[in-house]
């Protein structure tokens, strides 16, 4: 059985055990929000490893990784319930079949609307969870979705319970860790930030992304990991359309460390930076303007 951490301290320990190095903030908000029983509204820019917190809270606990990935058009029969219709029409047929529908037809149609026909879609798994331990559910990138649906998420998470009109009112009791995550392509309405402790997650300062790189990308030697490093802050500084994130730098970490590389040179950068930076319009920045730059960056460091 899973308990409790005592302290931030214990949270970032835990994490770090498990490959997922934090800061004291980071640390002390996961903490609150597991004691609280509060939803965790990490925002931030892609790829800082708001997702991986998610799938790491649940390696740690031992509960299941629900994960709802949220989009333009997301409702709710996409992210609660929805009935399994096609089987539902089967099962209807056999019974007329063997002449059932005439006879027992209240019984058939309470057995169409029983749990066999209900395809539970994630919000109904982590709230009518029956494992052992309370599942991580993930609402990913919520701010893709629109302001109807947030109102809808918003009053899920306050009850932990859904009422399905055929079914009843479903609910574990033990209402799951939730981890809200959202890039900041729109602003989330006040309403749902509230009901959660919030956290914006930065890029992570040089030693520390020195730190990550070390844990995730062994190839890399440490010399290297410094200097991919100072590179990829460079980047960051050069106002491009997506600038890479710690993902990045560990897929970058590794190209080279595969590529039997112990130092950044220009010919390496130009060749790798398909691992690093995802947009042509970034890519030709750099190869243009930013090499020099981000060799002398690297070279200072």
């Amino acid at each position: 059985m899973f308990n409790f951490p005592d302290s931030p301290a214990a949270v970032s320990a835990a994490l770090s055990d498990h490959n997922y190095l934090t800061d004291e903030g980071l640390s002390t908000v996961v903490y609150l929000a597991m004691t609280m029983q509060r939803p965790l509204f990490l925002e931030g820019d892609a790829g800082v490893g708001k997702t991986e917190l998610a799938k790491v809270l649940a390696a740690w606990t031992g509960g299941e990784l629900i994960r709802l990935q949220c989009y333009e058009g997301i409702d709710a029969s996409q992210a609660l319930y929805e009935w399994d219709y096609t089987r539902q029409l089967l099962h209807l047929r056999t019974a007329e079949a063997s002449g059932r529908a005439e006879s027992d037809s209240e019984a058939i149609e309470d057995e169409l609307y029983s749990d066999r026909f209900l395809i539970r879609r994630p919000l109904l798994q982590a709230i009518d969870y029956s494992g052992e331990h309370r599942p991580v559910l993930l609402v990913d990138e919520v701010d893709r979705a629109d302001d109807e649906f947030e109102a809808f998420l918003l009053e899920v998470l306050s009850d932990h319970s859904v009422t399905i009109p055929e079914l009843g009112t479903l609910g574990s009791g033990k209402p799951p860790l939730v981890v809200v995550t959202s890039n900041r392509t729109r602003d989330v309405h006040d309403a749902l930030k509230r009901r959660c402790l919030y956290h914006w997650v930065n890029h992570p300062d040089l030693e520390r992304e020195i730190e990550i790189i070390r844990l995730k990308s062994p190839e890399a030697d440490a010399a290297l990991a410094r200097q991919v490093a100072l590179a990829v802050q460079a980047m960051r500084g050069m106002g491009l359309y997506k600038p890479p994130g710690v993902a990045e730098t560990i897929d970058w970490s590794t190209a080279l460390g595969k590529l039997g590389e112990s130092i950044l040179t220009e010919e390496t950068i130009k060749a790798t930076l398909g691992t690093v930076l995802k947009y042509r319009e970034d890519q030709e920045r750099v190869s243009g303007q930013g090499i020099e730059m981000i060799m002398a960056a690297a070279a200072n460091g």
